[in-house]
């Protein structure tokens, strides 16, 4: 009895000591405002949070000067053909079959426009896949359909779940909106509306701090997105690929798994949510009391 008694009470403080761990790493994250998160009937990119978005923006519109040329022009030269050389107006048509400086000039002009764009998109690639220095090394996990982080500097792990799938749920009615699903909406701080983007848990790092991501997956191909980092990266079994952001301002950040990976596919959301060092700190010492992970920094007594 007191045996069971002791194991008892071991449990509990074992529960205790996780919960005050959750609550801790909780209270890190509440206030933030969303920033990056699709809206309806959008046509533009979500807010740039990192500087490899920033870029890929500007190489987007740089194409699109470009492409709005070459449409303009090619829309003139079809409205000069149909006004100057239309039946009515051209009686004796041409005879000729070639122009050797027009045959020179459109085989030149597009080669030299290609070349001007891969000068503009190698650098905005090379961004992506230059890894930097990590302050925060996280690796990814996908598998069907869900995602696993672990943290490997602080030793621990989580599964990170829509919310709505059945692992969240007391009952069976998965993937709907409905009145416990608003429940635990509510109580993770996210909106009505974003119910398919919110997960249960969710990713964690500093603002202004590079994060070194390590993807892969365990069962099928899947894809790491999240548009406002301007990161896509495919999650491939038995290959572990490398990509980084460095978010520059503080809040919570949506993506979804970007590779059709089964019939769950859609309910594969991806939560970040980005803080300042000192709620990092916080929400670290918490998820690490809350996972038995390693201790940011251990205090050795001497004499």
């Amino acid at each position: 009895m007191r045996l069971a008694r002791f194991v008892a009470g071991i449990g509990a403080l074992a529960g205790g000591v996780a919960a005050g761990g959750a609550v801790m790493a909780q209270d890190a994250l509440d206030g933030l405002e969303t920033i990056g998160r699709p809206t309806a009937d959008g046509i533009a990119f979500q807010p740039a949070a990192t500087m490899l978005a920033e870029n890929i923006h500007w190489l987007d519109n740089f194409i699109l000067w470009i492409i709005s040329a070459i449409c303009l022009f090619v829309l003139a030269l079809l409205v000069i053909i149909i006004v100057r050389f239309n039946s009515r107006v051209n009686k004796t048509p041409a005879t000729f079959t070639h122009n050797s400086v027009i045959e020179v000039i459109w085989t030149l002009v597009p080669v030299l426009i290609l070349i001007m764009i891969g000068f503009a998109s190698l650098p905005r690639l090379f961004e992506q896949m230059e890894i930097p220095e990590a302050d925060v090394t996280i690796k990814v996990t996908g598998n069907q359909w869900y995602w696993t982080y672990e943290y490997p500097d602080h030793e621990f792990a989580f599964d990170s779940y829509m919310l709505g799938h059945p692992g969240t749920l007391d009952g069976d009615q998965a993937y709907v909106l409905n009145d416990e699903v608003r429940a635990l909406l509510k109580a993770k701080g996210y909106a009505e509306d974003e119910f398919l983007l919110a997960t249960d848990t969710a990713v964690v790092v500093p603002v202004g701090k590079n994060v070194v991501l390590q993807i892969t997956g365990s069962d099928v191909i899947h894809a790491w997105t999240i548009p406002a980092f301007g990161v896509k990266l495919d999650a491939v079994p038995g290959r572990l690929q490398q990509t980084w952001f460095n978010a520059n301002k503080e809040g919570i950040y949506f993506g979804q798994c970007s590779e059709l990976c089964g019939k769950d596919h859609a309910y594969m959301p991806i939560t970040v949510k980005v803080v300042s060092q000192e709620n990092y700190d916080k929400w670290l010492d918490g998820a690490i009391e809350e996972y038995a992970g390693k201790p940011r920094s251990i205090a050795v007594a001497s004499n």
